[in-house]
Order: C-alpha cells, then structure tokens, then sequence
C-alpha cells in the first residue's frame, strides 16, 4: 500500500536497473506478492504498487478469471517462490465484467473464447441485479469469487489453516490511481 500511495501522489520510484540487482535475479525470484489482475493496458501492478524488479508475481488475464492454467501457475508461485501474498486485483471499468454483465441482463453473445472467460466470470455476478452500480458491485463480486475459488482449494485451505497463505482482494480506481481493499 506503500507503493501505490506514492503512485498516487506522483512520487512513484520507478526502479532503475543496477547490474547486481539483475545479477541476483539471474540466480533467483523471491516476490514478496503474487497478483492476479486484468489484462487491461491501464493497470499495470508493478507500477500502480510502486515495485521494483523481482518484487512482484504477476498473473494477468481479462476479467482476473482463475482458470486451470491461473491455478497451476498460482500453485508454482506457492510451492516453489513461497509468496507469501496472493492479490486478486480487479478494477474499474472492466470489459470483461461489462461483457459477463450484458450477457446474463440482456443475453448478448460473445465469440467463442470470450464466451469461455464470461463463464468463469458469471457464477461469481449471482447476486448482482440490475441498478446503477451494477458495474461496480459485479466487478468487487467478481474480485471476491475469485478469492473463494482459490480459498475453496484443499491446498487454499491447507496454507490458510497453516498462517502460511494471506489472500486479499482489491478494486483499482481508474480516475485516481487508488488501490481500494475488500
């Protein structure tokens, strides 16, 4: 949180690269996060937190889906990386979420990949109705079906019971850079 209050404020550090730092990270990787987030070109977590090379394990897929191919890479940065943190990062203003939104109010039809992300997306929008915050309460819906899917694992549950795992969700502010937590 750090990081994206100096990000906030213009004050962002913006690492430069020293050679002893690349050095280190030839040899090894220990990323004291793992964030899942969106594809989407205006949220970039290493610059939005502030970090600096090897600091965070980025996952990014439209709409943050947890998907197989998420989960395993998830599983890789538990095992071997050991991050403690693990960050499902929406945000707003999410096409994906506007796409899985459309499709459940007004039955719009999207091709067949996209489809496969909506539906992944969709279980999680259940107990959002139509309203003028519609968007916004899908897109923190979405970020916490995402935690439950990854709580839900017997290995989530495992690392949970453990202390070993902490697992947060958060909601990016377009308009202001802020990070907001659930």
């Amino acid at each position: 949180m750090a990081g994206n209050r100096r990000f906030v404020a213009g004050r962002a550090r913006f690492p430069t690269m020293r050679k002893e730092v690349l050095a280190g990270l030839a040899r090894a990787q220990r990323p004291y996060a793992t964030i899942v987030g969106c594809s989407d070109s205006r949220v970039p977590p290493e610059l939005v937190f502030d970090a600096g090379f090897g600091e965070l394990f980025i996952v990014r897929v439209a709409g943050n889906v947890i998907s197989p191919e998420v989960m395993g890479t998830l599983q890789y940065a538990a095992v071997h990386l050991q991050t403690p943190l693990f960050l499902i990062l929406g945000h707003e203003g999410c096409g994906a979420v506007q796409a899985a939104l459309h499709a459940r109010f007004h039955g719009s039809r999207e091709r067949r990949r996209i489809r496969l992300l909506l539906d992944r997306i969709l279980p999680g929008l259940r107990g959002v109705r139509p309203s003028h915050n519609a968007e916004s309460e899908a897109v923190e819906a979405n970020v916490r079906w995402s935690m439950k899917q990854l709580r839900d694992t017997p290995e989530g549950k495992a690392r949970m019971r453990e202390g070993i795992l902490k697992l947060a969700g958060a909601v990016y502010e377009l308009k202001t850079g802020r990070v907001k937590f659930l």
